[in-house]
């Protein structure tokens, strides 16, 4: 099997995913996963689709993560092991679905209108 490359976003993050069969090391914008997601949180969120697919150690991660904040970027993370996961075997997509983990979150921040003081906030009115 060659390496499998998916992408995945969350808000303003960008996580680049190549997998291909190996020990377990995660590798994550040339450090260690460990090193660059340093709560267990967000830890937990990033081994999530090993964990329902019972792939924990079997395969070698390097990702390259950009944009967006630390938590965007741990969830832009899952949706792209979850994509490369169901690349390599279909039959792990319903238990991923079934948990969420293979739809993209659409939510954004929203744009500042002109004339507004933020995207909903206005400027305050005076009638007199």
């Amino acid at each position: 099997m060659e390496v499998i490359n998916t992408i995945g976003r969350r808000k303003t993050a960008v996580a680049r995913v190549y997998l291909k069969p190996g020990t377990g090391q995660v590798t994550v914008n040339k450090r260690d996963v460990k090193d660059y997601f340093t709560t267990s949180i967000l830890q937990y969120i990033v081994n999530q689709p090993f964990q329902i697919t019972g792939n924990e150690g079997k395969y070698d991660l390097k990702a390259n993560l950009d944009g967006g904040g630390i938590k965007g970027q741990a969830e832009a993370l899952r949706l792209a092991i979850s994509r490369a996961l169901v690349e390599i075997n279909g039959e792990w997509r319903p238990a991923l679905k079934s948990k969420g983990l293979m739809r993209r979150d659409p939510r954004m921040v929203e744009r500042k209108k002109p004339g507004q003081k933020k995207a909903r906030k206005k400027f305050q009115f005076s009638k007199r």
